[in-house]
């Protein structure tokens, strides 16, 4: 830990929720940076992503946890053990709901899991601004029905309503104690890992299918060239021909149109000029690879 005021709080927040409720978008608004991918595809995170927001009285750290799913590879079966380990070591829990779809199996599953953990939870219902105030109503009732949580609150991640009073909740929650992580950090990402991340992203936005769950990006180098310029070099695996084919596209014009964006996002990132190389390979099975996930950050 790093000095601080022993009068500071700090810990740790799980999210927890059902695919595509908003919890990277939850995220990224608390932290005030881009940590965690946004899409619309379920199961878009594969890493329990640390987002860090810190004020001078407090250090807040989200975890956002993979989407809780039944393990079906050595993939998720990763992600899974990842979800149960972050519950067991929190110091409280978020579990978030979306409005628009209303309480289903899988928060009542996320709930009873919430239940057996040893941590205080907290419900927010998001996407509020989506639903009518009968709609909204009627899911707030709901997620207080599933008896789980001490506090609901009724948000929108993307449009900030409702986000700061959440926030101040999460932040009385913390115990006592010095800072984990420098003021200045956002995340505890390697670099290497959110450019890939970032690549990763635009695949997602503009494929479907199993395309997006197959596909998985490496950045291997990352090298300053020039005074304003980085070269950045990234690998799209995929695991059959029919999906390398899919996602070059014809002509080619699929993955310019990912690399074109992909390094727009890296610009922004890093602040500078990016030369992005970006092929695209078939690893077969490579959700099934130990020591590939090991390297690709999915503990």
């Amino acid at each position: 830990m790093l000095g601080a005021d022993a009068r500071t709080r700090s810990g740790f927040v799980v999210l927890a929720g059902r695919p595509n409720v908003g919890k990277s978008t939850l995220t990224n608004a608390i932290v005030g940076a881009k940590v965690a991918i946004v899409s619309d595809k379920p199961q878009t995170t594969r890493r329990a992503i640390r987002g860090v927001r810190t004020t001078p009285d407090h250090q807040l750290v989200l975890v956002d946890l993979p989407g809780v799913q039944r393990p079906r590879d050595v993939l998720t079966e990763r992600m899974q053990r990842r979800v149960e380990s972050e519950l067991r070591d929190a110091d409280a829990a978020l579990m978030l709901i979306n409005a628009e779809q209303g309480i289903g199996p899988g928060d009542r599953f996320i709930a009873q899991l919430l239940k057996q953990a040893p941590l205080p939870v907290v419900i927010a219902v998001n996407k509020i601004d989506r639903c009518s105030k009968h709609q909204t109503a009627i899911v707030l009732q709901a997620a207080a029905d599933l008896d789980v949580a001490e506090e609901i609150f009724p948000i929108s991640a993307s449009g900030g309503q409702g986000v700061q009073t959440l926030v101040d909740h999460l932040a009385s929650m913390l115990p006592e104690g010095p800072f984990f992580f420098p003021p200045e950090d956002r995340s505890d990402q390697a670099e290497h890992v959110l450019l890939a991340e970032l690549v990763r992203e635009q695949v997602l936005r503009r494929t479907r299918q199993e395309v997006p769950h197959a596909v998985e990006v490496e950045v291997g180098e990352i090298e300053q060239r020039d005074d304003d310029l980085m070269y950045v070099r990234a690998v799209a695996l995929v695991e059959t021909d029919s999906q390398k084919g899919i996602l070059i596209g014809a002509g080619g014009r699929m993955i310019r149109a990912i690399g074109t964006a992909a390094r727009r996002e890296l610009e922004r990132e890093l602040g500078t000029r990016v030369h992005l190389d970006l092929t695209v390979r078939v690893r077969k099975s490579w959700r099934t690879d130990e020591r590939l996930l090991d390297r690709l950050g999915i503990e």
